[in-house]
Order: C-alpha cells, then structure tokens, then sequence
C-alpha cells in the first residue's frame, strides 16, 4: 500500500500532457513535468519495494520511509512512512521518524544496515514508536537504507511477527533489494535534474566508472568483501597490518565510499568481485577455506538490540568509516 501521489496519468499510464495542470511546451513546463514524472517513478519503485520485501523475503511487514528536508547545518532532518505492506493498523502509516530515533531513524541517521530481534525490548535505540509496533505485533526488525552518491533516497524496514534473529539468507535477498531500488531512485533523480546541468563526465553522458584499482588493492577488497578481518587478510597476502589499511582506504577513496559495507556493494556493482566460490572451492588468493561467507552475514548489518547487542557481531559495528579498516 502506498499513498497515493494525486497525480493523474496521460495514456498507458505515462504521465500526461497536462500532468498535475501543467501546460505543454516551455522549458519550465517540460522542467515541471520531468519533476513530476520522476515523483512517479519514486512512488512506484518505493512501493514496489515495501511489498517486495513482503513477497520475496519472507517479512511480514515492509515499510519504507521518504527522507524530508534536511536538519541543522545540512543533516538528516528525518522521514516519513510513505509506503507500507502487511500492516494490519494505521498507527504506522504517514508515520513522521526524526533522524536518530527508532530504528529506522538510526539507520537515516548513521547511514548504515542494523536489526534488532526485538525492537521493543532493544538497548541500543529510542522507542518512541512502542506504540506503534505493538499495534502491529512486530518484534524482529532490519533496516537498510537506500544510499547512492552521499544521498538516502530512503530507509526499507522488513518486520516480523516473532522474536527471531535474521538469518543471513533474509539479509541479504533485502539489501539486495534496497540496492536495485537506490539504483532506480538515482534514475530518477538524475532524470528530473536541472536541464542545464552537464552530466557528471563532462558531457558523454555515460557514467564515469570508478578509478582503476591496482593489483594489491584489488586483491585486499576481494578478501576484506569476504568478511576477513585485517590481521587475517595480511596473514593471507604476507603484508603488514598497516598496509592492509592502507590499500582499503585506497579503494574506499577510489570508489566514492565510506565504509566496508559500501566498499563490497560498490565493488560488486562495479563488476570488481568474482561470484562468490560455492563449497570446497578457492578463496581470492587461492587459498582454499570452504565456503565464502555472504558479504552482508559479516561486512553488512550490525545487531543493534537485545539485552547483549553491544557486542555486535558485524564489522560495521566496529568499522564505520575509515576508523573500522583498521579491522
């Protein structure tokens, strides 16, 4: 379920020629109606997502929030609850979330994947929203958000009805979907942008592609996506600890990303990761170590709840940013 945009559609469903009592022609009606067509495609992907999250990944309830305008000196100043699938009350519909309150409003806030196996009963968050979630039964909770270029798009919450905590199977078919949906997203608003504003390559109109990585540092990214820690991927490579940390912060520069979650998904985007070996077969460097462990399991969402969450299991937990390359 979604709120609904108001916004009448031309035929076949595409926007109209006089969309939301836009007149044809000019370059401000055609700037407006690229801006409204482009809250379309928002509305649609967001949507499509909250229910995706239902259908395909087994939550019982997927909610997702759109982020409003920004807080003091440029923060995130908060979200709404705009898109919605399996709730069975309203108490979370149209739902304000400031920045840094509830889980979702963490995750807005410090950019980054967490879950809780039980909201209500979890140390590391505000509960403003106890209310609300009690209203719908949810106990389990992961929230991931939709982060492209420096920019939230958005924050998709998959809920469920039982205390549980999220296997890596389910983590990973979420934030799988959260990285299509920021990839529609930045379409879109890219699609709706100042028309007189050159394409981030200087005018070839294709996307730049990240900066060449060298030997070493590719070598240390497909290990770190694996979840190794430092000390185990200089064990690996026979370099210092330091070096490591100096090749990682290399490709997190390269790649335009902050941390070792962003790190993975970036380089997978990028076509810079092999598929992950399945059993018995050979790690990046060739060592054989069994199965790889899935990116998200270990390098992707920290445990934020539960009356031992401070030992969160994840590397985000302890690596956000340059400050958890140090591994």
């Amino acid at each position: 379920m979604t709120r609904a945009a108001g916004i009448p559609a031309g035929p076949a469903g595409l926007p109209g020629a006089a969309v939301g009592g836009l007149a044809p022609g000019g370059p401000a009606a055609d700037g407006d109606l690229a801006a409204r067509a482009a809250e379309l495609v928002r509305d649609a992907v967001l949507g499509d997502l909250a229910r995706r999250v239902v259908a395909d990944c087994g939550a019982d309830v997927g909610l997702v929030g759109v982020p409003g305008p920004a807080g003091p000196r440029g923060g995130p100043g908060g979200m709404v609850l705009r898109h919605w699938a399996g709730t069975r009350a309203d108490l979370l519909h149209d739902l304000a979330v400031p920045a840094g309150t509830g889980l979702g409003g963490r995750a807005l806030a410090e950019r980054v994947p967490s879950w809780v196996p039980d909201y209500r009963a979890a140390t590391t968050i505000s509960h403003h929203y106890d209310a609300a979630v009690t209203a719908e039964d949810l106990y389990a909770m992961l929230t991931v958000p939709l982060l492209h270029g420096g920019t939230v798009h958005g924050v998709v919450y998959a809920s469920l009805r039982a205390v549980v905590p999220f296997g890596d199977v389910r983590i990973a078919a979420v934030t799988r979907l959260a990285a299509a949906a920021t990839r529609a997203l930045a379409g879109a608003a890219a699609w709706s942008g100042p028309p007189d504003a050159g394409p981030p390559d200087g005018g070839s109109g294709r996307v730049r592609p990240p900066a060449a990585l060298t030997r070493r540092e590719h070598e240390v990214l497909r290990w770190a996506a694996t979840g190794r820690t430092n000390p185990e991927i200089a064990a690996e490579l026979g370099l210092t600890r330091n070096t490591v940390t100096g090749y990682l912060k290399s490709a997190l520069r390269k790649l335009g990303v902050r941390n070792r979650t962003e790190l993975a998904v970036a380089a997978r985007e990028a076509g810079l990761l092999a598929p992950a070996p399945g059993p018995g077969e050979a790690s990046p460097a060739g060592a054989s170590r069994g199965p790889t462990p899935p990116v998200v399991a270990r390098s992707g969402v920290a445990q934020s709840g539960g009356p031992r969450s401070d030992g969160a299991r994840s590397v985000v937990a302890r690596s956000g940013g340059a400050a958890g390359l140090r591994g």
